[in-house]
């Protein structure tokens, strides 16, 4: 049985599952953003600031298109902070002050965020679901290069 763009409807419920991890992850790790961003201090507030909202707000764009993916897909996306809190991997982060501090955290949720990516594109690549397999191409992609620069911050 296929589904409506034409993927193995178990399949398709397997990635649903996983996108919607990703999901609760990727809204999680956007609030934390925000809150590094409103709370920063210090002498590179400036720079990690603009960088903590360039960073959320690229979040944001990607909770919407993963939570229109797996609607795409025939399956409901997540949408309370219970669900997501029960879901994510990715821990709360509360008054952090610290720039350092903030962008060590955000380099382990871009890990964490990779990792799970890079599980989607395989099991989106076995569905021959090329959307999936587009946008988590797309996403990995951008992520490592964020890691890189971040990795390069910290040194």
């Amino acid at each position: 049985m296929k589904n409506l763009v034409g993927i193995d409807r178990e399949k398709s419920k397997k990635l649903v599952i996983e996108l919607n991890i990703l999901l609760a992850d990727y809204e999680i790790f956007y609030q934390n953003l925000r809150g590094f961003h409103w709370n920063i201090k210090g002498e590179n507030f400036f720079e990690l600031h603009n960088k903590f909202e360039e960073l959320y707000n690229d979040a944001f764009s990607k909770i919407d298109e993963i939570a229109e993916r797996i609607l795409t897909l025939e399956g409901e996306p997540l949408h309370t902070y219970t669900d997501y809190l029960k879901t994510t991997e990715i821990v709360e982060e509360k008054n952090i002050i610290d720039g350092k501090k903030c962008v060590e955290i955000v380099v382990k949720n871009f890990s964490t965020l990779i990792r799970k990516e890079r599980l989607i594109l395989s099991l989106a690549a076995d569905a021959d679901d090329e959307g999936t397999v587009s946008l988590m191409s797309d996403y990995i992609s951008e992520t490592e290069k964020t890691l890189w620069m971040l990795n390069s911050y910290l040194r």
